[in-house]
């Protein structure tokens, strides 16, 4: 009796650390995809977002093997991170604050800076900026782009 509740807490115990292990990530892209394999326009799963909390399960070179919207496959590194944001005070209790603006103000990038930055540099043209901003270049064309021009898969 005494070796299967020992088995049994030693299973739990490995379970405990485990889940301790594994951990959670936060998407830092506006948009991005669970990958049924780690590696770049490997078919999508599911579609995640802005600051969509995803399971890590394991790991393999630059990619997270993840799990969330009863789903798990591959999200690249570079798409997610394991700080979270929380938004507090006046405009997060009002929502006033969107996700977008909270990933510039993570990254240093803020209303504030913006002002500055244009007022430093005037002679600009920020509409070309908004308008590379607004482009929006689906997955197949990519992948096209980087087969005709001979390039290599990230």
């Amino acid at each position: 009796m005494k070796t299967i509740t020992r088995c049994i807490l030693f299973v739990w115990l490995l379970s405990a650390v485990a889940a301790a292990a594994a951990g959670t990530v936060s998407v830092v892209t506006r948009d991005n995809a669970i990958r049924s394999e780690s590696r770049f326009f490997a078919p999508v799963k599911a579609k995640v977002r802005y600051g969509d909390r995803l399971t890590v399960i394991g790991r393999k070179g630059d990619w997270y093997q993840v799990s969330a919207k009863g789903v798990s496959g591959w999200v690249h590194k570079s798409a997610v991170e394991s700080r979270s944001y929380s938004v507090s005070g006046r405009g997060g209790a009002a929502g006033g604050v969107s996700a977008d603006e909270v990933s510039l103000a993570g990254k240093g990038f803020n209303p504030q800076v913006e002002a500055g930055y244009r007022n430093a540099n005037k002679n600009l043209n920020y509409g070309a900026v908004d308008e590379i901003e607004r482009l929006v270049v689906g997955e197949k064309s990519l992948e096209t782009f980087i087969q005709q021009g001979g390039l290599i898969q990230p």
